[in-house]
């Protein structure tokens, strides 16, 4: 019977995969370099298998590396569940947690709050920003838990919720007859963005993009101002905001995918009680009432 894999082993592989770098995989791992070093080479060694490129931009996964690296995380992750299924003490320590500002007005007043009052030994350390922003900073090992909203196209982002994207205006009606429309949305890089732009170029609709940032409440008051039409999912829409319907000639828009993402080692403990206190919250999330006039 061939002998299991190292965890410790497998656990430095996932952080360099994580980050793209032997160094910065050490410090996370709390070891020197030439010891994480060293255990990817007992471990090549022992699957007979180059699982690590090197090259002038980092370190990438080779295809039996990428094979490795999935099933490492699941074991990773059963190897938590073990050890909190035996474990006795109360769940405590910090958590570095991400989130997009779209959904900080609902997410952390109401979920994190809740979160706080059922786990007051977990410090949850917040930062909201752009779900590009979240990603690069969860590979930069600035994160250990991230909500991002571009689905499940990420590698090991955990889909957990898919909801409705609507068009949204002001009450004033100001901004749905202005010629073209006007529209405020995020920067460049921002995938509803994109989504919506490809919807109004299919369609034909006539617009300018009036407003630009990476902040959602400022998004967010240009269109509370009736100073332009913005697009939002159902779960960070606000109040004072109104549902475009299909009689304004605005088209439809794709769904929006929310997910999580764990750094390689935030399995398990506190982890799992945030992660998962998340996604039950979301699930039960009230659908604002401006969404279900739309239906």
């Amino acid at each position: 019977m061939a002998a299991p894999l190292d965890l410790d082993q497998l656990q430095s592989f996932c952080a360099i995969a994580d980050c793209g770098s032997f160094t910065e995989a050490a410090r996370r791992v709390n070891k020197t370099q030439s010891a994480v070093s060293m255990q990817i080479k007992r471990l090549e060694e022992r699957l007979g298998q180059t699982l690590l490129m090197r090259d002038g931009r980092g370190v990438t996964l080779t295809m039996h590396g990428n094979a490795v690296y999935e099933r490492a995380r699941k074991m990773l992750r059963t190897n938590a569940e073990i050890l909190d299924h035996f474990s006795e003490g109360d769940l405590a320590g910090s958590i570095r947690f991400g989130v997009p500002d779209d959904y900080a007005v609902r997410l952390l007043p109401v979920i994190l709050s809740s979160f706080q009052r059922t786990h007051p030994k977990i410090a949850v350390d917040v930062s909201c920003m752009a779900s590009e922003h979240l990603l690069e900073g969860m590979r930069a090992g600035r994160y250990d838990l991230i909500v991002f909203t571009q689905g499940t196209e990420q590698n090991y982002g955990e889909l957990f919720r898919t909801e409705k994207m609507f068009w949204v205006a002001s009450h004033g009606g100001r901004a749905l007859a202005s010629e073209p429309i006007a529209i405020a949305c995020g920067p460049q890089y921002c995938i509803w963005r994109k989504d919506a732009m490809d919807a109004l170029d299919r369609s034909g609709k006539e617009y300018r993009v009036a407003y630009t940032s990476s902040n959602a409440t400022a998004i967010s008051s240009a269109v509370l101002s009736d100073l332009a039409v913005g697009f939002l999912p159902e779960s960070a829409m606000q109040p004072g905001m109104r549902v475009v319907n299909d009689e304004f000639g605005l088209p439809r828009l794709a769904d929006a995918q929310i997910a999580l993402m764990r750094a390689s080692h935030a399995y398990g403990g506190i982890y799992d009680a945030l992660a998962n206190h998340i996604v039950q919250s979301m699930s039960n999330l009230d659908v604002p009432k401006a969404a279900e006039a739309a239906e």
